[in-house]
């Protein structure tokens, strides 16, 4: 892309909040559930979205807001995709308890393998690059080796969904979000992990009676976010015990049951998610005070991003199936 070329050498600047719409994507027949900017600089004019509808596309949401190609290897709906940090391939994860692994050219699975139950989530780990962790509704979470197409290891939770999947820095732990939250007790909302050894490291992070739909690492500080669906975002130490912290609670957006993401500025300053009313909210990490809403959709928005070299690029998606681009 001629857009991205020049930012490429430079430092990222201050992120700006975006305010009008250049791009309105609309292709899918089903609701969003993800997107995701390719992680290779040079190619992050593409934008993956996977999709209710039972497909993933890959879009060019810099220059033209095309969409490039569709990729329909699923029966069911895509509940989670990613991008390969190479930028070539497309790990997927569906309702038809399939995993597939394709070649973003050519179109064709390179790894395709059957779980026994259905995927709700997917992360590959941050520095093994063909190693990822999957979960959905299960008691269990798995990590998979694309090299052998074999689980190396199977973590086990004792509850009846993964929600979201968040690696800490340098991959030796994670925490998974989950489903739950009983009337006598909030332990195992969120658990950390040991990844290696597959032991729990806590299950007692998260007391409040809500679960907790997805989680963010801060870029640069040890810490990270829940979305709850109390309809705040709680931050927490990435450090352990994992602390809550109790000054700061990022509300005033409703979730309201929906999967909705939440994601930080590739500089840190911003704190932004979607809205189960179709409104983006965009918070001061530093004050948590809401800087200023868009609406930018109808039905409910489940994800906003910002651009990884781009400053005030932003792509967010409905349960309509609608992405929209910004800046």
């Amino acid at each position: 892309s001629e857009l991205i070329k020049p930012y490429l050498g430079s430092k990222y600047k201050v992120t700006e909040v975006p305010k009008s719409l250049i791009f309105y994507m609309s292709k899918h027949s089903g609701p969003v559930n993800e997107i995701q900017w390719c992680p290779v600089r040079e190619q992050s004019h593409m934008l993956l979205s996977a999709s209710m509808d039972k497909t993933v596309k890959v879009w060019d949401a810099v220059d033209t807001g095309c969409c490039l190609k569709t990729y329909s290897c699923h029966s069911c709906a895509v509940r989670a995709a990613q991008w390969s940090s190479c930028g070539r391939r497309i790990l997927s994860g569906g309702f038809d308890s399939m995993l597939h692994l394709t070649d973003v050219e050519t179109g064709k699975q390179i790894f395709s393998s059957k779980t026994e139950f259905r995927i709700s989530a997917l992360k590959f780990h941050p520095t093994e690059s063909n190693v990822f962790i999957c979960g959905g509704f299960s008691p269990e979470v798995k990590a998979w080796d694309l090299r052998t197409s074999k689980v190396l290891r199977v973590y086990k939770a004792a509850v009846q969904q993964t929600l979201d999947i968040l690696f800490l820095p340098e991959g030796r732990e994670f925490l998974t979000s989950t489903d739950a939250v009983s009337r006598d007790s909030a332990d195992r909302t969120i658990v950390a992990w040991d990844f290696q050894s597959a032991a729990k490291i806590s299950n007692q992070i998260f007391h409040e009676r809500y679960t907790c739909p997805s989680l963010t690492l801060h870029p640069k500080e040890s810490v990270f976010v829940a979305q709850t669906n109390g309809n705040y975002m709680a931050l927490f130490s990435a450090q352990r015990p994992y602390r809550i912290n109790k000054k700061k609670r990022y509300e005033g957006h409703k979730v309201e049951g929906f999967a909705v993401g939440c994601e930080f500025s590739p500089d840190g300053t911003l704190l932004v998610t979607g809205s189960s009313d179709g409104k983006v909210f965009f918070y001061n990490y530093h004050t948590s005070r809401i800087i200023r809403t868009l609406s930018a959709h109808k039905e409910a928005c489940v994800s906003a991003i910002f651009h990884p070299v781009l400053p005030s690029l932003l792509a967010t998606c409905d349960w309509a199936g609608e992405i929209k681009i910004w800046q």
